[in-house]
């Protein structure tokens, strides 16, 4: 194994620490550290360059990946104008993003989309996703209006383009 194929590993392990690191955080305050999406946007950035100089990327792959970073980043803050979204999921979304591409962007989207779901129904039943969420005996209003921490859905995405791209 090349040294840039290392260094390519060391960056998807990094994705992944910070993935977790993001949903971790999200569980606890419902908010995702700026610094965490940042880091994972440095993250793509040395893999894409390894990969490029070992010839398994090209500029067009990267900038089509930017692309579709770039379209989810707008898609997340019209979610956030109408309240659908926090801000710090709109960052982490768009940054996640970057490592699918366009050949892992619909697996991201929809992992994403079912953790989610379960992760929203596991709220209306009551359950304690995280210190934030509404007690169990709150009404169904009450926990339809309650914040959802979306970041472990995202973390759930990014980890399986992470897991994809390593086996390749």
């Amino acid at each position: 194994m090349s040294l840039f194929a290392l260094l390519q590993t060391g960056c998807l392990i990094a994705f992944a620490l910070l993935l977790l690191l993001a949903a971790w955080q999200d569980l606890r305050t419902m908010q995702i550290a700026d610094a965490v999406s940042l880091g994972i946007v440095g993250a793509f950035a040395v893999w894409a360059l390894g990969g490029w100089v070992l010839g398994a990327l090209s500029f067009t792959t990267v900038g089509l990946a930017l692309a579709c970073s770039a379209a989810l980043f707008a898609a997340g803050a019209a979610a956030f104008a109408v309240g659908a979204l926090g801000g710090g999921d709109v960052k982490l979304l768009a940054a996640a993003s970057l490592f699918a591409g366009t050949d892992l962007i619909s697996d991201f989207l929809l992992v994403i989309a079912l953790v989610g779901g379960a992760l929203g129904m596991a709220v209306l039943a009551g359950a304690p996703i995280s210190r934030l969420a509404p007690a169990a005996d709150a009404t169904l209003r009450t926990r339809l209006r309650s914040g959802l921490p979306y970041g472990p859905a995202i973390a759930a995405g990014g980890l399986w383009v992470a897991a994809s791209l390593i086996r390749h």
